[in-house]
């Protein structure tokens, strides 16, 4: 993935002074470690009458699959092939723009102690992307740059150029050249316009985009023709940051017509007075989403198997309508952290009756977990391996049988709305694999028949329309209607 930018100069003002304006030394390679690979800044030429700044990307494609273990979507082969096929190391993309923004920071921001007039200053600039995906063609590259002061050269990269009847393909080899802009303009078109033109990012977007955006548009976005196509897209068309995006902008471009400050066009409502509330945690969410659950069963006998540091018991402990609480783990580090956590060795009598901790694996059965009202399996079954599902179903579903079971797990298609996960990884490094809703209701409806109960999904956290909840919760309970003996399941 590969970039230049180029600039000329004479002996009063020499175009050497791009490495100031850049932060980078022309006479060094610079080596910078990103998330997704390494990039280096290089100078194939530099002297008083041109000079040329390169930016590589290399991006390790197998590095991004090993560290998501390859089962961002239930390790499914053809998924895992995806992260290892791909235009991620040629194509400028996203990820691209982002090591433009990480390497060229103060650059960006128009920011040169050394040489403050010439940041301030257009340039003479050239800058060449040799092969940059375009979903649009040519016409779209030429309506995304031209207004903003480029002339743009777009060549089309054909499929194959022994084979010419085939076409071309959806990337071009493009150039910009402007003796009207700054270099800090200029990075920020980039910024903007390269993820806009690939038509996808390879992080996850979340509402601080909009800043970003907003950030990186200013003073050029809000009068730009192309304002819609581009909002949406780098927002990679998600509707509410789209319309959000799009009422500032308005505003902005309200208030430039004005002669004013934005604060002042947006007065209709007073500010608050108070500090705006903090979303709930995720965690919190699901906490809360399983003790309803476990009220609405009638459960007073509970099981937290997997209870890791004992947050979920800790809530339980607090409604006294849970008469026994049981918290299971494999990890004595983590039964320790929890009696910790829960005060044990200080818990009144009353108190200390209704709650016990003890080690045990949930790929073995237990007599210890037979007869309770309930089990919970809050973030557990994701960080098993599948082929040691089926003994945990056994374990749980066939030998202990409570009367209701709580099954919670990431729902995977709403990684896409975490802005810091990179593309196809999963939440955790010890994951082994995330469902979406759909292999997720395929394995609970195939437990739910194998063991005699019945089933019922429960969305946890904001229910995207898009793509579902965060979290998402099965409610297993034993059918009235079939109970399959034990036999039978060990048979299924």
């Amino acid at each position: 993935m590969f970039l230049t930018i180029s600039t000329t100069g004479t002996p009063e003002l020499p175009a050497t002074d791009l490495g100031f304006l850049l932060h980078k030394h022309p006479e060094k390679a610079q080596a910078f470690s990103t998330s997704y690979g390494q990039a280096y800044v290089l100078y194939p030429e530099a002297d008083a009458g041109r000079c040329t700044a390169a930016l590589l990307l290399e991006v390790d494609a197998v590095a991004l699959v090993r560290r998501g273990k390859g089962k961002g979507r239930g390790g499914a082969p053809d998924a895992a092939l995806a992260q290892y096929v791909n235009d991620r190391p040629y194509a400028a993309s996203s990820l691209l723009a982002v090591a433009l923004s990480a390497v060229f920071s103060s650059a960006m921001r128009g920011v040169c102690n050394a040489r403050p007039e010439r940041a301030a200053r257009p340039l003479p600039l050239r800058i060449e992307v040799p092969a940059l995906p375009a979903r649009g063609g040519t016409d779209l590259v030429q309506k995304l740059f031209a207004p903003l002061g480029w002339t743009v050269t777009a060549q089309p990269v054909a499929l194959d150029a022994e084979f010419p009847e085939w076409g071309d393909s959806r990337y071009v080899s493009l150039v910009l050249e402007s003796e009207t802009l700054t270099l800090a303009e200029a990075l920020r078109h980039l910024y903007v316009l390269l993820p806009v033109l690939d038509d996808a990012k390879h992080y996850w977007v979340a509402p601080d985009e909009v800043d970003k955006l907003l950030r990186a548009g200013e003073g050029w976005l809000p009068a730009h023709p192309e304002q819609k196509l581009i909002t949406s897209r780098y927002l990679s068309r998600r509707w509410s940051l789209t319309r959000e995006a799009m009422e500032r902008l308005e505003l902005v471009r309200l208030a430039e017509a004005d002669d004013s400050e934005v604060e002042e066009i947006d007065n209709a409502v007073e500010a608050e007075t108070e500090t705006e509330e903090k979303p709930t945690p995720l965690a919190v969410q699901r906490r809360d989403a399983i003790v309803e659950a476990l009220k609405a069963s009638g459960a007073g006998r509970v099981l937290d198997l997997g209870c890791g540091q004992g947050q979920l018991v800790q809530t339980l402990l607090k409604d006294t309508r849970f008469t026994e609480i049981v918290g299971v783990d494999v990890s004595m580090r983590a039964l320790t952290i929890a009696a910790r956590r829960l005060k044990l060795d200080r818990m009144g009598e009353r108190q200390s009756s209704r709650v016990q901790l003890f080690q045990s694996s949930l790929a073995y059965t237990d007599n210890r977990l037979k007869g309770y009202d309930a089990a919970v399996l809050s973030e557990v079954v994701e960080h098993l391996d599948l082929p040691r599902l089926p003994a945990l179903e056994y374990a749980v579903f066939g030998a202990a049988r409570p009367r209701t079971v709580l099954v919670t797990t990431p729902n995977v298609e709403y990684n896409v709305r975490w802005e810091t996960l990179p593309a196809g990884h999963v939440r955790h490094s010890d994951h082994r694999f995330e469902w979406t809703r759909a292999e997720f209701a395929e394995w609970a409806a195939k437990v739910a028949r194998r063991h005699g109960y019945d089933v019922e999904f429960v969305p946890v956290g904001p229910d995207d329309p898009e793509v579902g909840p965060p979290t998402q919760m099965a409610v297993f309970s034993i059918s009235t209607t079939k109970r399959t003996t034990t036999k039978e399941a060990k048979a299924a």
